[in-house]
């Protein structure tokens, strides 16, 4: 009689993050692959399975009645600046509920959800390093961090509601490469913007190691919050040495206004708000994931940042977030 293989889904599979999981994952042997994402999933390996179905709807739930799932990575979370906010808040909030509900309700042993070391905010008071019971403040300045903050307190909500499901929330700091995000394409600018006076430390993870991470905290027995870290912090302005980037020092008082404009014209994809992570630092520390799955970072700063230039070429217009799931 054949061995049942261990199924696992992934929310937000053909973005950047799901893509690189999924062919992580359909190499292991004993290993099924389904994933749930209303995009198309381009060059996907034949052998893993592609719904493009909205985690909203009946459909999704069809999916965990039918299959006896071993483990769900959702990491299908909208956050696009442009998108409507009525829509951000029933994708993430209710998309995340119906697949932590499906989880419990078809007896799914494992959860892993990605969420983002954003949620803590860059603040000019910020501890050195911050650790995984610091208050999530990054809403505080950044109305679009709202949703994010709320999935990430709706998942942890779970380690006492359903103590049975392992559930695992993974905050990694900035992921670098061919990731449609801000920090990424901020390094893809042509002349990265600094704000005169001040140069934060920064933390950044190859969009690899960021894989490593999700299929480490996947393993049985791991269950609560982690923030995910890569190299030792940098300065911004070392960050811009890395990738071989001109830089121009704008007054921290005169760059609002700049960068709102830019954002309203569509020059540049980021909001004035976000402005705050390249003038204050929010250092994470990552020592308890380490300690307990014994996961490491492979790929040095340099490296994440090529990896973000050579697969994000700037042609004059910032590189648009994705309008689906973040990738």
């Amino acid at each position: 009689m054949a061995k049942r293989k261990h199924i696992s889904v992934i929310t937000g599979i053909s973005g950047r993050l799901g893509q690189l999981l999924a062919r992580q994952l359909h190499r292991l042997p004993g290993e099924r692959v389904i994933g749930v994402d209303r995009r198309p999933f381009a060059r996907k390996p034949s052998d893993v399975e592609h719904y493009r179905i909205d985690i909203r709807r009946k459909a999704c739930e069809d999916l965990f009645r039918t299959h006896r799932v071993d483990v769900i990575y959702h990491l299908g979370v909208m956050h696009d600046p442009r998108k409507d906010t009525g829509e951000h808040h029933t994708w993430n909030i209710l998309g995340t509920k119906q697949i932590l509900e499906f989880a419990h309700r078809y007896n799914v042993p494992k959860v892993v959800v990605l969420s983002t070391g954003d949620v803590y905010g860059p603040q000019s008071d910020n501890p050195a390093y911050i650790g995984e019971d610091a208050p999530l403040l990054g809403a505080q300045r950044f109305a679009g961090m709202r949703d994010l903050t709320a999935v990430d307190m709706f998942a942890q909500s779970y380690f006492w509601k359903y103590p049975e499901l392992e559930t695992v929330v993974l905050r990694p700091v900035h992921i670098l490469g061919a990731v449609k995000n801000a920090v990424s394409n901020y390094l893809r600018l042509p002349r990265m913007p600094l704000l005169l006076g001040f140069d934060p430390m920064v933390q950044v993870l190859h969009e690899e190691d960021a894989v490593a991470a999700l299929m480490a905290a996947a393993r049985p027995g791991i269950r609560g919050v982690f923030n995910v870290v890569g190299p030792e912090a940098l300065p911004l302005r070392k960050l811009a040495e890395l990738a071989g980037k001109p830089t121009i020092e704008v007054p921290h008082l005169v760059m609002p206004g700049v960068a709102k404009r830019l954002f309203q014209l569509r020059i540049t994809d980021f909001p004035a708000a976000e402005l705050d992570y390249i003038r204050y630092a929010a250092t994470l520390d990552g020592q308890r994931l380490r300690e307990l799955t014994r996961w490491q970072h492979v790929y040095s700063a340099e490296s994440a940042v090529q990896a973000a230039l050579r697969h994000g070429i700037f042609n004059g217009t910032a590189v648009a977030r994705p309008a689906g799931p973040m990738a």
